[in-house]
């Protein structure tokens, strides 16, 4: 079984978003805040890891980083999943090192498949 890491500060997103993961077969992991992901990111080796970018320490784009410079992460998917929905933000997410990025509200019809095609497994 694969699994996610969640970073999410909000309740209501995280719930929903490990509800879809797990009734979609995945195991999930939680984080609240960027630097508990980060952390379960380099001890827990996700297969993939959801990314809110507004976070209470450190945001999702010094998460992204941290991540992407640790030994092993290269390989890791990760996707945005931002209320960040203004011109120019997807794009520069994805220059960023993320693999995906997905916009708030989602939309829970879709969103599994949304992130299946960014992990191959669509």
């Amino acid at each position: 079984m694969k699994r996610a890491l969640v970073i999410e500060d909000n309740l209501n997103n995280m719930k929903l978003i490990t509800f879809i993961l797990e009734k979609s077969g995945y195991a999930t992991i939680r984080a609240k805040t960027g630097r508990e992901g980060v952390e379960l990111a380099l001890t827990e080796k996700p297969d993939f890891i959801i990314l809110d970018i507004q976070l209470p320490d450190i945001d999702g784009f010094e998460v992204l980083k941290e991540i992407r410079k640790a030994e092993g992460t290269e390989n890791t998917a990760i996707i945005a999943m931002t209320s960040y929905a203004m011109s120019g933000d997807r794009e520069k997410m994805l220059r960023a090192g993320c693999n995906g990025y997905i916009e708030k509200p989602i939309d829970p019809m879709i969103v599994i498949k949304q992130i299946e095609q960014v992990i191959g497994e669509e």
